[in-house]
């Protein structure tokens, strides 16, 4: 058998990887345009342009961002087709600071926050006044997450013709905290006033009303509305965060899952006090490791040296003593 002679072109030469430099510079986007996270679904994020619900188009998070976590609320900005036809998709390729986040852990030994809204100005805690009974825990976890995210929490209390005596509210009467109704029965338009031109998160268990609230106030939101079994555990009717805008352009309401727990493990107690401009600067006197309850578990707490403030320190430590217990009750969560 005659051996086979090569010649040059049997050789493999791997292909150079030329001229061009490598660089790590980002593209600028200077083009990109600013749009509102309305709803967020398996990898695809659907944004208003320049929050105009007229607006609306389908994102991606682009790749640059890697894992960058976007939330409804948050500002970003957008590149590619943003026509809105069927089947665009645009790419998201920066997310704005927040202003304001609501943040909860799933209990108070999970350090992992989840980011339940982003920008948003307000907090609806919607409570019901019988059917399920009310827990005041639940109330407190939420306002000191509003508290320290910066957003403005609000009451709302249902069902209150079930039991029109109750003397539920009574118990934040020293907070300053905004109540309005919000049953099936109440009128719309002292709710109305308080979230016209804003955005706001309205949260509350599954079964005290928030769908309902929410189909009332934006009729073509068409929410799942759930009935309240006979043990007082209503089932979860929003699966998923969603802003929904008010009719004529009033502002925004977003419409959170039925919330089970409202855990507190990223909170210390000192970032509560801050969140009250009247209370802030005294902690600044109090001894190290201080958890500003009072005597006797702090008998040193400059909050007691305050005159005048007596209701008000003792309101702020109803809050504080909510987030240092581990009772699913003042969780928020559902007994078994």
């Amino acid at each position: 058998m005659r051996r086979r002679e090569y010649d040059e072109s049997d050789a493999r030469v791997r292909p150079g990887k030329g001229t061009r430099p490598r660089t790590k510079d980002r593209p600028q986007h200077l083009d990109a345009e600013r749009a509102m996270v309305f709803s967020v679904d398996r990898g695809r994020w659907g944004c208003v342009l320049d929050s105009d619900p007229e607006r609306p188009i389908v994102t991606m998070r682009a790749r640059e961002l890697g894992r960058t976590p976007i939330v409804v609320g948050d500002q970003v900005d957008v590149v590619g087709d943003v026509s809105g036809k069927p089947d665009s998709l645009a790419r998201i390729v920066r997310v704005a600071d927040r202003s304001t986040v609501l943040r909860r852990t799933a209990d108070d030994t999970d350090p992992f926050e989840r980011v339940v809204v982003a920008n948003a100005e307000q907090l609806f805690i919607v409570v019901a006044l019988a059917d399920p009974p009310p827990r005041t825990g639940f109330v407190e976890r939420a306002m000191v997450a509003a508290y320290v995210g910066g957003l403005q929490p609000i009451l709302c209390l249902t069902k209150h013709d079930l039991d029109a005596e109750s003397e539920f509210a009574d118990a934040f009467e020293d907070l300053d905290l905004t109540i309005v109704y919000g049953g099936i029965e109440d009128p719309l338009d002292p709710v109305l006033d308080l979230l016209t031109g804003k955005l706001t998160a309205f949260i509350g268990h599954s079964g005290v009303g928030k769908s309902t609230l929410v189909n009332r106030l934006v009729p073509d939101a068409y929410r799942a509305v759930g009935e309240v079994s006979g043990v007082g555990k209503g089932r979860h009717t929003s699966t998923q965060s969603v802003a929904l805008p008010l009719p004529d352009g009033g502002g925004w309401v977003v419409d959170t899952p039925g919330i089970r727990s409202f855990g507190l493990a990223h909170i210390t107690p000192d970032d509560v006090i801050k969140a009250f401009s009247d209370l802030a600067e005294a902690i600044e006197d109090c001894p190290r490791g201080c958890t500003h309850l009072g005597p006797p578990a702090d008998p040193e707490c400059a909050l007691d040296l305050l005159p005048g403030k007596e209701r008000r320190v003792a309101a702020i430590r109803l809050l504080l003593n909510a987030i240092n217990t581990n009772d699913p009750w003042f969780r928020g969560q559902s007994s078994s």
